[in-house]
């Protein structure tokens, strides 16, 4: 029993030690570059088309890394999670006006949680496989919800929803660099909240119930709370980018906006990137959102019109297949542990 409880103990520890000043003078860099420096140079294309929903997608990866990856608790309902809080959000600016856009995020996010806290009630009995498919029927079913009760759409005859005017203190956010620093705060407030939780006596016991869930209830972790906490945490943070996904990117959704497709590429940025790690959610979205629009501008460059639009398609689906199938092979524990054995010193 000791040797559990050291070997459950110890990655707590050291993830508890602070962070290397040398690291904590690059992160402060890298958000002053993007929140000064960008929008200096940056244009429309470059705010809707690529910072916007890199920086929403690497948010979903992180309220999935949190479940999952931190957790050990598998799911296929980020999708789901994200158009709950994208209608959650939307009826609360609708009907409570009053709010101010930031806790309209912050609570259409809490609803979201307690979605995703119901939802993870079967992970208290099943796991793995089985728990797999309970969280794809959620998905299924709450996308079934959003199209069928139109209360949820305000009765729009296409169940979509419109953003409505985005302002915070009399300030017009609906240009794209106001949407971009709306996204940017929400992601920073967000990300900052989740790296103090998984160094927490909380992130210890979900690394605790991921590891060696027997041994930790041994050891005395409440291996209970710890799932729904995980579920929580994670589906609050996917609700927050799903509400940004509708009104700070797309503008308009409906609930086929947030299909199994955007739970699989939620998934994918958390394999590519790395599981159990924040900034690999950052880095697997990256490579989700900027891949194929790289490989777009390569085809129409190299092949120009030598293959109609269709083949194009095609052929950059299965250049990104294969690319995620290299890099899975080449590094298993995703890209964040590649470039971590990269920097000078390791």
């Amino acid at each position: 029993m000791n040797t559990a409880a050291s070997s459950l103990a110890a990655p707590g520890r050291r993830l508890a030690l602070p962070a290397p000043p040398l690291r904590a003078a690059g992160l402060a860099a890298l958000l002053a570059v993007a929140a000064v420096a960008v929008p200096l140079v940056a244009t429309d294309y470059w705010y809707n088309a690529i910072l916007i929903p890199f920086l929403i997608m690497a948010l979903a990866g992180l309220g999935l890394n949190l479940t999952m990856g931190y957790a050990g608790q598998a799911s296929l309902g980020t999708g789901a999670f994200m158009a709950v809080g994208a209608y959650a959000t939307y009826n609360l600016l609708l009907r409570l006006p009053e709010l101010p856009l930031p806790a309209s995020l912050a609570l259409g996010a809490l609803i979201t949680g307690a979605v995703g806290l119901v939802v993870g009630l079967p992970s208290l009995r099943i796991k793995g496989f089985y728990l797999v498919a309970t969280t794809l029927a959620a998905q299924f079913l709450l996308e079934w919800v959003f199209t069928q009760v139109a209360w949820f759409s305000n009765y729009a005859t296409s169940s979509a929803i419109s953003a409505p005017r985005l302002a915070l203190f009399g300030h017009d956010l609906s240009s794209p660099a106001g949407r971009y620093g709306l996204t940017l705060a929400s992601v920073v407030v967000t990300t900052l909240i989740a790296w103090k939780l998984v160094r927490s006596q909380t992130g210890r016991n979900w690394k605790a119930v991921r590891d060696m869930e027997t041994a930790a209830a041994v050891i005395g972790v409440p291996v209970a709370r710890a799932k729904l906490s995980a579920f929580f945490a994670g589906a609050a943070v996917c609700g927050l980018s799903g509400a940004l996904w509708a009104f700070a990117y797309l503008g308009t959704v409906d609930a086929r906006s947030f299909d199994l497709d955007r739970s699989f590429q939620a998934m994918f940025i958390i394999i590519i990137g790395g599981l159990g790690s924040l900034s690999g959610s950052f880095i697997g979205a990256a490579f989700i959102v900027l891949t194929p629009i790289l490989l777009t501008h390569l085809s129409g460059a190299l092949l120009g019109s030598a293959l109609d639009g269709g083949q194009i398609s095609n052929l950059q689906r299965i250049i990104f297949g294969a690319l995620i199938i290299g890099f899975l092979i080449k590094e298993p524990n995703g890209l964040a542990a590649l470039l971590g054995r990269l920097r000078p010193g390791r």
